[in-house]
Parts: structure tokens; C-alpha cells; sequence
């Protein structure tokens, strides 16, 4: 029997996809999405306390990124399993920090307002906020709709670090996104697209989470703005709805993963493929092998690699994890979600 579980009040509300948080055992996890159960926030783990391995430090303390989700979860089921429970609304076992585990939360714009503040700024910092100046005066966005996230925004950051930029509204969003087109456009300036070096390394960095061959990922990144160079650093952007621009509640729905499949469909409406989560409408949906059921909509993700994927009218081939999603009110449909699994894929068919 299907059961909603009803939203609660309280802390959930103060933190949102970009946020990290930092644990009383010396755990950092970066938040997802925007709806999180009554007593915990879905966040996947990206540092952990490491004397040995470490090599970012912190308050005298040596930490380890974890980049791949193997990684993550071999590590919390052996020695924090209190991070990894089963969720009711999902049916499966997420990683998510309980409120009591907390320790400090992390906000992206906190963070940058802080260092636009300061002046002896180290260069991994001056580059991030070099970039978030440019970025508000070409889309003339408000300073609150802009923030700064991974290592720059909880001090583990090291001299050779990327620049991960958050922006927050749907009108602030395809403002940046816009400004960013314009900046990659033009043969000179700070903000150029990444080169075949850069492609490489950014598959380098991917290729533990990707099945992908190399020419299907440079097929598939090589249009996109929300990554790049700002001066000789890599950046990526992170597109967010505001909270108050997302209208479900937890407990409101309810997804039943299926099973993986493989599927062609046509993209009727990429409006959401900048965001992540990033969404996408399709029809015309043909199923490459079993499970197979009616009513498959949209494509959906939590991964920032799969924004800006695909355009109205691309014709894709999907891998992923097929999911019913059951609505409070009775509604009902089929996704697809992308991001779980290595072997997960979007490739557009030209």
C-alpha cells in the first residue's frame, strides 16, 4: 500500500541545493534538491576527515574528496551508516545528514557577499569574485541571486581550484544564462569556452561516473555554457529555482523505481534543462528493451552534467533508472531519472 508522509516544519526550509553542511564527525556533504524529509537533508557526501589521505586542511584537520558515489557509500555503510537510510518517498537509500548530526550549515551567498567584502583575497578567491562581479553587471542580476559553492565556499579549497558559482530564480537564471552566451561569443576577454585540454580533463574527472566514449562526451558538453574558463580556471554554474519558485512539499509524492531501461524519445520542451534539478518533456517515446509502460513524460536529474543536454525537438537515447511517480492528489505518470548509475546516459540523435 502506498503511504504520504506529511510535511513537517522547522530547519528544512533554511537549506536548499548548493548548501553544504558540515557534520560533528568531520563530514561535509553538499545538499540536492529542495524537498527534504521532516528530520534530515538529502545531501550527498563530498570531504571526509582523513589524516592519512588528506590533502586540503582545515582548522589544523587534513580532509579527503570523495568524487564518485562507489566511494561515498562504501565509506558511510562501514563507518557512518546513520547517513544512509531508506526513503520512503523514493524507495531507496539516501544519503542525508540528520538534523541532530549537524554541526554548521553553509550558504552560497553568505559566502561570496563575505569575500566582496575583503581585501586580501587569496587568487583562487579574487578569480571567484572577478567572476561573480562580471557576470552581475553583464546580467545586471541582483547580488542575493548569485553565491559560491564546492571547496571555495567551506575553506578546503586549494590554489589550483575550480570556480563553482551558484545563481538562484528563474529571472536571475536566464539573465546569467544569456550574459554567459554573449561573454563565450566574443573572441576575446576573460570567459572562454573549454578547449580540447579542458574537454579532456573534464572527462578525466568524469570517467569513474560516465559510461560514456569520448566523442559521445564531447559531442555532448561542447554547447554548453554552464562550464568553461574564467581567466585560466575551469567554472562551473549551478542554475536554482528559489524555494519559493518550487511547489512540492515532501511527503506530496511518491516514486517507485521500476527498473533501468533504455528508451529514443523526442524533446518537446527543454524550458528546465538549465536547472538542476534540470527536467525534460518528451513524446514519441520508444523503449529499447523491457521494463516497458505507458505514460513516460519526462526526463528528469540531479546531476549538473545532464543540464543543457538537449534542446526542443532533439531526437535522445536515454539510459536510466525508469520511475513511477504517484502524486497525493492521484495523479500519476512515468519518468525517467538520470544520474544514479554510471551506466546512466543522454546522447542526442542529430
Amino acid at each position: 500500500m502506498l503511504t504520504f508522509t506529511e510535511p513537517s516544519t522547522g530547519c528544512e526550509g533554511q537549506v536548499a541545493e548548493g548548501h553544504y553542511l558540515e557534520t560533528t564527525d568531520g563530514l561535509f556533504f553538499a545538499v540536492k534538491g529542495f524537498v527534504h524529509p521532516p528530520s534530515r537533508f538529502v545531501a550527498i557526501l563530498r570531504y571526509a576527515s582523513d589524516s592519512h589521505r588528506g590533502n586540503r586542511e582545515k582548522n589544523g584537520r587534513h580532509y579527503r574528496r570523495l568524487y564518485h558515489f562507489d566511494e561515498q557509500e562504501q565509506l558511510l555503510r562501514e563507518q557512518y551508516p546513520h547517513y544512509l537510510v531508506f526513503d520512503t518517498t523514493c524507495q531507496a537509500a539516501l544519503q542525508s545528514v540528520p538534523h541532530e548530526y549537524l554541526k554548521q550549515i553553509y550558504d552560497p551567498s553568505a559566502r561570496l557577499l563575505d569575500l566582496l567584502d575583503q581585501e586580501n583575497l587569496e587568487p583562487v578567491e579574487r578569480d571567484a569574485v572577478g567572476f561573480a562581479r562580471l557576470l552581475q553587471q553583464e546580467a545586471q542580476v541582483p547580488w542575493s541571486s548569485l553565491g559560491l559553492s564546492g571547496s571555495l565556499l567551506i575553506g578546503l579549497h586549494t590554489p589550483s581550484s575550480d570556480l563553482d558559482l551558484q545563481v538562484g530564480g528563474v529571472q536571475s537564471s536566464w539573465a546569467v544564462q544569456q550574459a554567459l552566451k554573449r561573454l563565450l561569443a566574443g573572441e576575446t576577454g576573460e570567459v572562454r569556452p573549454l578547449d580540447e585540454q579542458g574537454v579532456q580533463e573534464l572527462y578525466t574527472s568524469r570517467v569513474a561516473d560516465t559510461r560514456l566514449s569520448l566523442s559521445d562526451f564531447v559531442g555532448s558538453e561542447r554547447e554548453k555554457v554552464i562550464q568553461g574558463r574564467f581567466r585560466e580556471r575551469p567554472y562551473f554554474i549551478r542554475f536554482l529555482k528559489a524555494p519559493t519558485e518550487v511547489d512540492e512539499k515532501y511527503g506530496d509524492r511518491l516514486y517507485i523505481p521500476l527498473g533501468r531501461v533504455g528508451i529514443e524519445a523526442t524533446v518537446t520542451d527543454a524550458g528546465e534543462a538549465i536547472f538542476t534539478p534540470c527536467r525534460y518533456a518528451v513524446d514519441k517515446v520508444r523503449f529499447l528493451g523491457d521494463p516497458q509502460v505507458e505514460g513516460l513524460s519526462e526526463i528528469v536529474s540531479f546531476r549538473g552534467r545532464f543540464c543543457e543536454q538537449a534542446q526542443a525537438g532533439d531526437v535522445v537515447q536515454v539510459s536510466g533508472t525508469l520511475e513511477r511517480v504517484q502524486v497525493k492528489d492521484g495523479r500519476s505518470w512515468h519518468r525517467l531519472l538520470l544520474g544514479n548509475h554510471p551506466e546512466d546516459t543522454m546522447l542526442v540523435r542529430r
